[in-house]
């Protein structure tokens, strides 16, 4: 059974220890192991996993175009890239013809980038990544470190499905993370994406319910390496009871045909 990771993160080596550091502290977690690229391969090897998304995050404008080099640089069958963008990016008509070329994404994590997803500031990006049919992988649902109002909330995330309907959207974490009854409410069985990330603990009864909803076909196996260990979810998604098809679907059909891989 083939299996793709739709949802990890790694840095740079020279980086890497002072990034876990600093995320820790911003998602009030510890992480699994040092956030590089040989340590996510030794992860998929244990997990039987043979490609896997790694969405890069800019927290800042001016981190985007430095973030892309390198991602681009990686050059490795195993990596599937989704790259930094910034809603406040002045450059982001360029940069995204040039993630068009070298990527197969973008990943926007609101909470950490200090926007609402449908704040009208961020619509020209998204017009453009409508146009362009680059996808976004959009973090959604609760930020345990960042109290207050949810900037990705699935009403919030429904906003810009209203607005931009051809948009590419996958929602991280089941659509909302904690935020799962909304979800069911507000976006299952529409056209937007899910991944498992972070999500398969969710009550069993409110899991079916969005399944039945939401149907299979729309939803990725993630894992939010290095927050989770890739090989946990996996064997969630093989206890899972549905049928061997639908595991099929999560574990890499779903994305193959997403990402015409």
């Amino acid at each position: 059974m083939e299996i793709i990771d739709s949802h990890t993160h790694v840095y740079p080596d020279k980086v890497a220890e002072k990034a876990k550091e600093h995320l820790q502290k911003a998602f009030s977690r510890t992480m699994i192991d040092l956030p590089i690229v040989s340590n996510l391969f030794k992860h998929m090897d244990k997990a039987g996993i043979s490609k896997s998304v790694v969405a890069s995050v800019a927290s800042r404008p001016d981190q985007v175009v430095p973030i892309n080099n390198w991602l681009f640089s990686l050059k490795d069958t195993r990596i599937i890239p989704f790259a930094a963008m910034h809603p406040y990016f002045d450059g982001y008509k360029e940069e995204l013809k040039r993630i068009k070329d070298n990527a197969c994404g973008i990943k926007l994590q609101s909470e950490f980038q200090l926007f609402f997803v449908d704040d009208e500031k961020a619509f020209p990006m998204y017009e453009e990544l409508q146009k362009l049919q680059i996808p976004v992988l959009f973090h959604c649902g609760v930020e345990l470190s960042s109290p207050g109002e949810v900037r990705s909330s699935p009403d919030r995330i429904l906003n810009v499905m209203k607005k931009f309907p051809e948009l590419k959207i996958i929602g991280a974490h089941m659509g909302g993370f904690l935020m799962w009854d909304e979800v069911l409410e507000k976006l299952a069985g529409k056209n937007i994406y899910f991944d498992t990330s972070d999500s398969l603990k969710m009550k069993k009864e409110l899991l079916t319910r969005l399944f039945e909803k939401h149907g299979f076909d729309k939803i990725f196996y993630g894992s939010d390496f290095p927050l989770e260990y890739p090989k946990n979810d996996v064997n969630s998604i093989k206890s899972l009871d549905i049928s061997q098809e639908n595991k099929q679907k999560i574990l890499s059909g779903n994305i193959k045909s997403f990402l015409t891989l």
